[in-house]
């Protein structure tokens, strides 16, 4: 059997991409690529989506539902993998790969669903490494590097995305493609490690924006 059959086999169980991509050892975009050239219509399809994301969860002041956010989504759109997040024998939290010196949105994400989104201006390798090593006044920094870590000590896998859109305009003035992006994400989106996506009305963005500490170095 092909490496394809098998990515095609295991879609066919309910397994998710992510899923395939991890007990195969292979990229998670080859197993989203084989897998979309065999049924266009593949991420479309309702179930397909269920099967990589959790329930819905209640979101906003009147207790509308945002949806999950699934990697297939991004993937589509543009995001790219970039890596995952590793821990040394000594503790260190760092990705796995090296990662782009670029401006834009990067994501984190389980299983195939996505549980946070960030912005980074001063460029995405820098914006991870202080995930890996936050200062004590980085909050945002010291809360995920300690929900990545229990995740990754309870054996699970937190995949990287990046994305780098282009910037824009509008009426003549200049437009931030990636900070758009991020912020219509946790907009549109259940993102559980975003509390701006919560909707619980707790004034929260402060943390979840890059902290100062960072942008000045």
């Amino acid at each position: 059997m092909t490496k394809s059959e098998r990515i095609r086999e295991l879609a066919s169980q309910g397994v998710p991409t992510a899923e395939i991509a991890r007990r195969l050892g292979i990229r998670y975009q080859h197993a989203y690529n084989v897998l979309a050239a065999t049924k266009p219509s593949f991420y479309a399809m309702p179930a397909a989506h269920k099967a990589d994301t959790p329930n819905q969860i209640p979101s906003g002041p009147r207790g509308a539902e945002k949806p999950s956010l699934g990697v297939d989504v991004l993937v589509a759109a543009g995001f790219s993998f970039a890596g995952r997040w590793a821990l040394s024998s000594s503790g260190a939290l760092a990705p796995d790969q090296p990662i782009s010196k670029g401006m834009g949105v990067y994501a984190y994400a389980k299983g195939g669903t996505v549980l946070y989104v960030g912005l980074a201006t001063m460029g995405l390798a820098k914006r991870l490494y202080y995930y890996g090593k936050p200062g004590p006044s980085q909050m945002t920094n010291l809360r995920l590097n300690g929900a990545i870590k229990r995740e990754l000590e309870a054996g699970d896998v937190i995949d990287i995305y990046t994305a780098e859109p282009p910037d824009s305009e509008w009426n003549g003035l200049p437009v931030h493609g990636a900070a758009g992006l991020e912020m219509g994400l946790i907009r549109k989106y259940a993102l559980p490690w975003n509390l701006r996506s919560s909707g619980s009305g707790v004034n929260s963005a402060s943390l979840d924006l890059p902290d100062l500490a960072d942008v000045a170095l």
